[in-house]
Formats: structure tokens, sequence, C-alpha cells
């Protein structure tokens, strides 16, 4: 009986030495951190927004509610940037380690590569430097998204395609529409790449959603903010 007894409370010991592990292995698998790394230029930056937060943050806000593990965001958009920009940042040790434990990635880039490439407006549209632009544009991209997939192989990339500034002008529509419909074929060839669509958004100039000629306002984060929500399951 005493036997018997010991072999009792050795498996009550046993059994909840082994619940308290398994109690603390999911309280520490609760509370690892998410991370999200956002690249891209101005518009990712959040330029525009009057309450400082652009979609990267209200993004950020949104899974503070939604998840129980705590989001930490590395925002690493420049205002102005374009693709040659960033493929200099995939040499920055820091950006390499961020997107290396990431969880989400988000890469919003090429308004400016159109711009600049047609010389830094678009009031006259210079197709050949157009077409010159948008090959670098692509061959930089690929770049990125190969050195991105190197350090991380498996976390979803979020990529938003590009809106057009001038909704009305029809031929610069159409230069967005070939750089996102050229831009998509691209990416189609990475694993776990969302392509989300952002062009049907804007399509009206007004001040409901741009505080400029360019960037949106916080209604128009906002906007952009839950069409990334819309189109991706968190």
């Amino acid at each position: 009986m005493r036997k018997q007894k010991k072999w009792s409370i050795a498996a009550i010991i046993i059994i909840t030495i082994a619940i308290g592990l398994f109690s603390f292995q999911s309280t520490m698998f609760s509370q690892k951190e998410e991370r999200i790394v956002a690249l891209g230029d101005s518009l990712t930056f959040g330029v525009g927004d009057q309450s400082g937060n652009g979609y990267v943050e209200n993004l950020d806000q949104w899974l503070d509610e939604h998840h129980e593990r705590k989001v930490t965001v590395d925002n690493y958009a420049i205002p102005d940037q374009q693709t040659d920009g960033m493929l200099g940042q995939m040499n920055e040790a820091a950006v390499l380690k961020s997107i290396e434990k990431a969880d989400y990635i988000l890469l919003f880039i090429g308004t400016n590569d159109v711009i600049k490439s047609n010389g830094g407006d678009l009031t006259e549209i210079r197709k050949d430097q157009i077409a010159k632009g948008e090959k670098d544009y692509e061959k930089n991209l690929k770049k990125i998204m190969d050195t991105v997939r190197e350090e991380n192989p498996d976390a979803p990339i979020l990529f938003l395609g590009l809106y057009s500034p001038y909704p009305d002008h029809e031929k610069i529509n159409t230069i967005i529409n070939n750089w996102n419909e050229n831009s998509r074929k691209l990416i189609d060839g990475y694993d776990n790449v969302h392509y989300i669509k952002t062009k049907d958004l804007f399509e009206e100039k007004s001040r409901k959603h741009f505080s400029d000629a360019l960037h949106l306002n916080e209604q128009g984060y906002e906007r952009l903010t839950k069409r990334i929500l819309d189109e991706y399951d968190f």
C-alpha cells in the first residue's frame, strides 16, 4: 500500500509539473511579439496624415487591439525614395536583421520612380523616359524581392500597387496600370506574396482623401488601411 501510495504521489507530481510547463510554454508563445517590417517611400512614412499615423501605424494599432501578441513595427520608409534607394537599404545590417525576424512585410514603392523617370513631374508625358524608368524599376524590384526572400523565405509580403495621383488624366492612368500589371507579374514568381490593389480607392481627386497633389490625408490613409485588412486576413 505504501509503495502504491508513493507511485500515486509521484504521478501527481509529474502531472503537475507537466501542466505547469505546458502553461508556461503557452504563455511564452502567446507573449511572443509579432514584427511588421515596412519598406517604402513617403506614403509608407505617412506624409500628409496630420494625426501622425499613416497606414502603417493604423495597422499597428488595429493589430494591437485584435491580436493577443504584442506588435512591433520597424518602418524603414524614406520620403522621396525610389527603388534604387530601397535597394541600397538591402545592404544595411539593421534592415536585413529586421526582415529576417519579420512576421509580415509591407512593400509599397514605385510612385517616385514614375515621377522622376519622367523628369520630376507628370505635366508632360515623356514615353521613352517612362519606359526606361519602368525597366529600371522592375530590375530593382526583382533584386529587392530576391533579397527579402533570401533573408526571410516564409513571412507574407503585402505588396501594395500604385494609385494614380491624377486619376482624371488618361495617359497617367495608362502608365500606372502598366506599371501595376508588370510588377504584379514579377511578384507572382515569389511564394506568399499578396498583391493589394489601391488604384480603385482614389479614382476621384478630392480633399476628402488627399492632403496635396500626391499624398493622402488621415481619411485617405484610413481608407488604405481598411483595404489591407479587407484583402489580407491577419
